[in-house]
């Protein structure tokens, strides 16, 4: 297998088929464990386990002294029971040993302190005597393994930026000052992208820049948005400096797990994902949202979107509980192959585990793991050995991609601009608008490609672009064209305000977007917390009201009261050959169904699956010669869905109709037509 270098042209997935793998901290356990878990794998059918994930202190117990005697044993029994290997590269969390000799690798949360050993990823991103150490090891690791037939991928750290992305001490600031010398060349060129004429906050010398550190009132927003794009490229160049050096020793592909998930926002991924050689996502299951399953399909079509459509690892998931969520709530029968399937469905090539074997000891005891404290005989490991025997019914579904001809627009820069400290609402949350958009889509059956705005959107018949708060005047004018070449976009509130700078797009709302939406916002009229508003349509307005004036739109909805009383509050207009709509408030999630279902019958979007509350998901995967249905069913009670071919899960044909019942997956291929 030859890998493919980064620049968005991924490999293929280190084992062939739907592959099952897990996290494996042998580590924590006495030698005498490690043969029995190989038996256990073997029974599991686990195809790849990542190692040495966690393994600095272990491999370098004391400076410049290495011991590689137990990782070699684990490598080696691996590969005598043929188990393939996703190598860490060991450097996600440093030994003692490091931070007591240099406490200047610790990090400094934005108040002025100082972040201590205990936890994990304890240590500065621009730290030089922490990279210098790190890559150390990493040349080791990766002499010693390169070339090792076993070890299938690399795996670079683990979860960069989770809880050290942003770091305030003079290591960054100086490393600030250098991006953003390289970004803007001049101080008058940051003065100029800054605004810095507001508060006298204008710059002499670069030396006077700082990182944005805790301050009496609100910050500088475009400051603010710069060192976060500088906080995601400084671990992106950490990275590839990792790369660097395994790359000097094998042609395996080379990756790191991404967090594409709730609550988790520190690393812009679209300027990662061409720099892996395949991508790779942890996901686990957020019950603090309101529709926790919706929000795993949402995770997955844009960790889809940032393979470019190809397929993709499911690096991290858990059988069971987690341990770091309020209450951490088990899963129901079924519900781990469910959660599954559903990414397998929506692209993923490999379903991978954190962890084999649940910790005696340590932050994550409370953990699920595919083998649990109980050991295996329960009903856990049971529904672990089902998982597996589905997984090796679906192989020939991989490398397979997902069909719709449905993108939705999703920016990370978009989501630190909008989320800013002074704001016309701080009850409106970008990635809740996202949400609401996508579980719309949901309800309807149509699945969506999540694309940055900068896609070629030309292939799709409609695209959604929800609360896109910062819009570049090129991804704009994509937009546009694509709407006057005959596409249909639906348009959301506080989209198109600022540029990538934080700076208004002038002239009035919604900036960017006004001309191709056919409207004017005037001012921002925000409502407070549970107040709605009527609409002429049918339905209510919460959260936020604008005051607009129709230009080139018409109005499909207007307010019947509060503070804007026949005002436009839903508009369509006609731009070139293509429509494009605008929604001005936070509709109730069925209002908001009833706009999408129109405008997703405009652009001829044929939905998938059927509409309802979203329980039931139905994906298709094909590459052109054969097509794969996925019909997921969440709910409780049995569905029926059009479908002929042969079903893989439980090997039976299927004429018309395949049966769903509650809680499980069926997956037909398809007969050609």
């Amino acid at each position: 297998m030859t890998a493919q270098r980064g620049q968005g042209v991924f490999s293929p997935m280190p084992v062939s088929g739907i592959a099952l793998g897990c996290d494996y901290n042998p580590e924590q356990w006495a030698p005498e464990v490690w043969r029995e878990d190989m038996r256990l794998m073997r029974q599991a059918g686990v195809d790849l386990v990542a190692v040495n994930i966690f393994g600095w202190a272990h491999l370098e117990p004391r400076p410049d002294e290495y011991d590689f005697a137990g990782l070699d044993q684990i490598v080696d029994l691996l590969h005598e029971n043929k188990i393939k290997i996703n190598l860490g590269t060991g450097t996600s969390s440093p030994p003692p040993w490091l931070s007591t000799r240099h406490p200047e690798i610790l990090p400094m949360a934005q108040d002025g302190t100082t972040r201590y050993p205990g936890g994990r990823q304890a240590w500065c991103p621009s730290s030089p005597v922490f990279r210098s150490r790190a890559l150390a090891l990493v040349e080791r690791v990766a002499q010693r393994y390169g070339r090792h037939p076993a070890v299938a991928l690399w795996h670079v750290s683990n979860e960069l930026g989770c809880h050290n992305a942003h770091c305030y001490d003079e290591q960054s600031a100086e490393a600030f000052r250098r991006w953003l010398h390289k970004r803007y060349g001049t101080v008058e060129g940051l003065n100029d992208s800054w605004g810095t004429s507001f508060w006298s906050q204008r710059y002499d010398d670069w030396s006077e820049v700082q990182p944005p550190r805790q301050a009496l009132s609100a910050r500088n927003p475009a400051q603010l948005l710069d060192f976060h794009r500088f906080s995601s490229d400084e671990l992106l160049g950490y990275y590839l400096d990792e790369v660097a050096v395994v790359r000097r020793h094998t042609d395996a592909p080379i990756t790191t797990n991404f967090m594409v998930t709730a609550h988790i926002r520190n690393l812009d991924y679209w300027t990662w994902a061409p720099e892996v050689d395949l991508v790779a996502n942890d996901h686990y299951l957020d019950h603090r949202l309101g529709d926790a399953t919706a929000e795993l399909a949402f995770a997955a079509d844009l960790t889809r979107g940032l393979a470019g459509g190809q397929p993709w690892m499911l690096m991290e998931q858990s059988v069971g509980a987690v341990s770091w969520q309020p209450y951490n709530l088990a899963k129901g029968p079924g519900e781990m192959i469910r959660n599954s399937l559903t990414h397998v469905a929506r692209g993923a090539d490999a379903v991978c585990f954190f962890q084999w074997r649940a910790s005696a000891q340590g932050a994550e005891k409370f953990h699920s793991a595919l083998v649990p404290h109980a050991g295996t005989d329960t009903e856990s490991w049971r529904e672990v050995l089902r998982l597996s025997q589905t997984l090796d019914r679906l192989d020939e579904v991989a490398g397979t991609t997902v069909q719709t001809d449905v993108a939705m627009l999703f920016s990370w820069q978009s989501w630190w601009a909008s989320e800013g400290e002074a704001r016309p609402s701080q009850a409106v949350g970008y990635l809740d608008q996202v949400h609401r958009a996508y579980r719309a889509l949901r309800e309807l059956g149509v699945t969506a490609d999540v694309v940055s705005p900068q896609t070629d959107l030309g292939r799709y018949r409609l695209v959604i672009v929800p609360c896109l708060h910062l819009v570049s005047e090129h991804e704009a004018a994509a937009i546009s064209a694509y709407v006057a070449a005959g596409g249909h976009v639906l348009v959301t509130f506080y989209s198109g305000i600022v540029d990538e700078n934080d700076r208004i797009h002038l002239g009035g709302y919604p900036g960017a977007f006004r001309e191709l939406l056919g409207i004017v916002g005037e001012e921002f009229v925000p409502l407070p917390p549970g107040v709605r508003v009527g609409l002429d349509s049918g339905g209510s307005g919460g959260l936020w009201t604008e005051r607009l004036r129709l230009t080139t739109a018409e109005a499909r909805a207007c307010y019947t009261d509060g503070p804007l009383p026949g005002v436009p509050a839903v508009t369509r207009n006609a731009y070139g050959a293509g429509t494009a709509w605008y929604v001005a408030t936070e509709l109730e999630p069925a209002g908001l169904r009833e706009v999408v279902r129109e405008v997703v019958g405009a652009a001829g979007v044929q939905p998938l699956g059927p509409e309802g509350d979203g329980s039931v998901e139905v994906v298709r995967r094909g590459d052109g010669r054969r097509s794969y249905l996925f019909i997921v069913n969440h709910g409780s009670a049995e569905v029926r869905h059009p479908a002929t071919g042969v079903e893989l899960v439980r090997g039976e044909t299927v004429a018309g109709v395949v049966p769903v019942p509650p809680g499980e997956v069926r997956v037909v291929r398809e007969e050609s037509p």
